[in-house]
């Protein structure tokens, strides 16, 4: 009889994708043989993903529900190998029963979906993979709004706060919140504000510039401003708060916040937000 360890556990369920209770099963069963375990865990079907493991899954649906209350949204990105697949209703159902189990139980799956999962990856003979998973939970008093685009390719969560109850249903502030909605998906920003973008990243830019700019031989108070004015052009295209509004450019998101808030007579805060775009 082989030794049965973690380690040769890990080593099984690396080499199936099954649990780590059905590796140590099917090993305890088979004394310790690696090869009639993994035998084992084929034939019950929980090594199923392993004839597909090499195949890319870059197809598939990203799914958003929001609970009957408005105040939590679910939202889960599956993926398939094809787009066939991914138009078919027994993949469509695999896909809202992922959304409706981070809904009723938060991002971390578990084991919860194993059973439904190895059913989908039998049926459809691809490697069906459930990529990431998101649940906002209003926070404050204001709104939560989601929106899918093109078709399941792209999805989107957004939290709105504001100061007053009242806020929440004027015309103008639910307005801005589904504009902004809109503006995440389409214009894919990164972060929310500069504050968020991590200082390595912007040392890079400013390298890249600098190269751009080495062979004008300007003075070094002149190159950080440049430097400067190039970093804020950055922030225009990776945070949401600087971009130029996707209805009207001219505006930026700061803009069309601060246009909220002087018709609303209250404070106006955009809190977070998460985009989902199948494959990237």
């Amino acid at each position: 009889m082989g030794e049965i360890t973690v380690a040769t556990i890990n080593d099984l369920r690396q080499r199936t994708n099954a649990g780590m209770m059905d590796c140590k099963k099917a090993l305890i069963e088979t004394q310790g043989d690696m090869d009639a375990a993994i035998k084992i865990l084929r034939e019950k079907g929980l090594a199923i993903q392993v004839k597909r493991a090499d195949k890319e899954s870059k197809e598939g649906i990203i799914k958003a529900i929001v609970a009957a209350d408005g105040k939590t949204i679910a939202m889960a990105e599956v993926n398939t190998e094809t787009d066939f697949v991914a138009k078919t209703d027994n993949f469509k159902n695999f896909v809202a029963a992922v959304t409706q189990k981070v809904m009723d139980n938060g991002e971390e799956l578990g084991d919860s979906m194993k059973d439904s999962h190895m059913t989908i990856v039998s049926q459809t003979g691809e490697n069906v993979k459930i990529r990431r998973t998101a649940r906002y939970v209003l926070s404050c008093t204001g709104k939560i709004e989601s929106y899918i685009h093109m078709g399941g390719k792209v999805g989107v969560i957004v939290e709105v706060a504001c100061g007053k109850p009242e806020t929440v249903n004027n015309p103008v502030f639910v307005e801005l919140v589904h504009d902004l909605a809109l503006q995440i998906a389409a214009a894919a920003p990164r972060y929310l504000v500069p504050e968020e973008v991590p200082a390595e990243i912007i040392e890079a830019e400013k390298d890249i510039y600098r190269n751009q700019l080495a062979e004008q031989k300007k003075p070094a108070n002149i190159m950080e401003g440049i430097l400067k004015g190039k970093i804020q052009k950055f922030y225009g295209d990776v945070c949401l708060i600087h971009q130029p509004f996707v209805k009207e450019p001219k505006q930026t998101i700061t803009d069309i916040v601060n246009a909220c808030v002087k018709a609303t007579g209250d404070t106006v805060t955009i809190k977070r937000f998460v985009r989902f775009q199948l494959g990237a």
